[in-house]
């Protein structure tokens, strides 16, 4: 046996059950319905902004931080339960909420309900992807595991596509047909779209339940036995990340965990006040970055650093508790450095990805004289094959470059920062509605095609009891950096700019120089830490048992 990671031996003749690919095809349903009522807002943004008389800030905070930051910080929790409890039950209850909440989004009449509907949104999907990404290293061996996570997350661009293909269809028949709101409850048609989307769900959630759980580690053989006590460590993390309850965590350690975690939140709360007063008055470091825009109204932008700075300050608390806790788990993700520079490379893809995908509908219905439904048909399709193809082949061709070399994963992250730019600068300055398209296409599979080799390369950087936790960590990433601060500062940009959405997304290109030093650094240190997992787990407390000793 060649050297490799420990944790993810070669097992090339390692078969892969029929039922393991029966069961892949059920998540990605799962997560084709997870995006198309998380993406479905896109299609909705510009209705929703005419009826709630919101901004474009309004909007990409919405999107992004208003679900983001509760998306990541229940994910802490939920992925401890992933790994501590039976998975399919645990996504069969988040499936059930995050598709009431959807439904329950059609019947908000103001902002502030809207945004409490998709806070919820945010909680129930914060179940799926710890789950399926532990259920799926269950599932297949390793030598397919990044191909399986692609196929996985391609749920990810055809629920983003299906979404605005359907969301359109509602929007303009039922507008047509009731100009003024139904009768009966006066929904618009963006209200209709909402509980259309969030209803089937509940329906798919009794099919889920039926799935098989999967012995843990066994596909790496390191058989892990459950946990007689699963909820325990949920609620611990629970406990570790609620502001407020997060003092007396603390304080359980000590009096100067104590004095630090005070400091670490009134620090938090200082760096966000200073971001909104240097926005509000046009001196702050953002604003220089993004071109010296001024003239913001200082409400508009407070929720959104505030709550930034609180979601960065409770993740500080589960870190330092996790540290505590669980040491070899802290030690194999925020204490290494292969995987800091994995996932937070990552991350910067996410920002720019996420800012297009969210902002590309709302900014083709203002450009371009087309109908939502023609929008949502040729983007939503685009989108989605775009998607498909390039998490479908990024995945696929991280396999292969991995089995050549241990950063072959990390060659395709990198591939997929920067190939995508100079096809979205032509897309979003450009006059042709069909160029836009197929840039739309380009630019989606490009940037698509990092997601499976992310994933995996940080599902190979811990143990398999480790997944979940893992999972919830990489989604820190994508969620606290990507989703909770690109599609809004897109949209802060273009509220400053009179609309001006072109102007919105590209200036999210910024980010760029610091995803590829993550990146670059990661190319060095992944392939060591990759052959050291079980060494360094040890080391740092862990009762491990090599498989290749078995």
């Amino acid at each position: 046996m060649s050297e490799a990671n420990a944790v993810e031996p070669e097992q090339v003749e390692q078969p892969v059950p029929a039922y393991s690919w029966y069961a892949l095809g059920v998540l990605v349903l799962i997560y084709v319905l997870n995006f198309i009522d998380r993406q479905i807002l896109s299609i909705l943004a510009n209705d929703i902004k005419a009826d709630l008389g919101v901004d474009d800030a309004y909007l990409g905070f919405l999107y992004g931080t208003a679900f983001a930051i509760f998306y990541a910080l229940f994910g802490i929790p939920l992925g401890k339960l992933a790994d501590s409890w039976k998975r399919v039950r645990l996504m069969t209850i988040g499936l059930s909420l995050w598709s009431a909440m959807t439904a329950f989004s059609g019947f908000a009449k103001d902002a502030g309900t809207l945004t409490v509907a998709r806070i919820g949104v945010g909680v129930g999907e914060a179940t799926a992807s710890p789950s399926a990404y532990s259920l799926i290293s269950d599932w297949f061996p390793a030598r397919l595991r990044a191909t399986a996570l692609a196929i996985y997350s391609s749920g990810l661009y055809i629920g983003g596509g299906v979404s605005l293909a359907i969301g359109g269809l509602i929007v303009d028949n039922w507008n047509r047909a009731f100009p003024n709101g139904d009768p009966m409850l006066g929904l618009a048609g963006w209200q209709a779209a909402f509980i259309a989307v969030g209803l089937p769900g509940l329906l798919l959630a009794m099919w889920v339940f039926t799935l098989r759980e999967p012995i843990r580690g066994s596909m790496d053989g390191l058989p892990t036995e459950e946990d007689p006590h699963p909820f325990r460590g949920f609620v611990r993390e629970l406990y570790t990340v609620i502001p407020g309850f997060t003092f007396f965590g603390a304080a359980s350690r000590g009096a100067g965990a104590l004095a630090i975690n005070i400091a670490v939140f009134i620090g938090a709360l200082f760096v966000g006040h200073l971001i909104t007063l240097g926005l509000a008055s046009g001196q702050g470091i953002i604003t220089a970055a993004l071109g010296g825009l001024v003239g913001v109204d200082l409400p508009e932008i407070t929720d959104q650093w505030l709550l930034l700075a609180i979601g960065y300050y409770a993740v500080f608390c589960w870190a330092s508790a996790l540290r505590r806790r669980d040491y070899p788990t802290f030690a194999l993700t925020w204490g290494s450095p292969a995987f800091l520079c994995t996932i937070l490379g990552y991350g910067t893809v996410a920002f720019m990805a996420y800012s297009a995908s969210y902002w590309g509908a709302p900014y083709a219905e203002r450009v371009f004289d087309v109908s939502k439904a023609e929008l949502g048909f040729w983007l939503g399709g685009g989108g989605a094959a775009g998607g498909f193809l390039g998490v479908i082949l990024g995945g696929r061709m991280a396999d292969l470059l991995y089995q050549r070399t241990q950063a072959g994963r990390i060659w395709v992250v990198l591939f997929g920062l920067l190939s995508p730019i100079p096809f979205a600068l032509v897309q979003y300055t450009t006059d042709s509605w069909a160029l836009f398209l197929v840039l739309n296409v380009v630019v989606g599979a490009l940037a698509a095609s990092a997601l499976g080799a992310a994933a995996a390369s940080s599902q190979a950087l811990v143990l398999p009891r480790m997944r979940g936790t893992a999972t919830a960590t990489f989604f820190l990433a994508t969620t606290l950096v990507g989703l909770a601060l690109g599609p809004y500062m897109a949209g802060y940009v273009s509220a400053q700019n009179d609309g001006n959405l072109s102007m919105g997304v590209l200036s999210t290109l910024w980010i760029t120089p610091i995803g590829l030093v993550l990146l670059v650094a990661a190319l060095r240190l992944v392939p060591k830490a990759n052959q050291t997992v079980i060494e360094r787990a040890t080391a740092a407390g862990e009762p491990v048992t090599s498989p290749t000793s078995q």
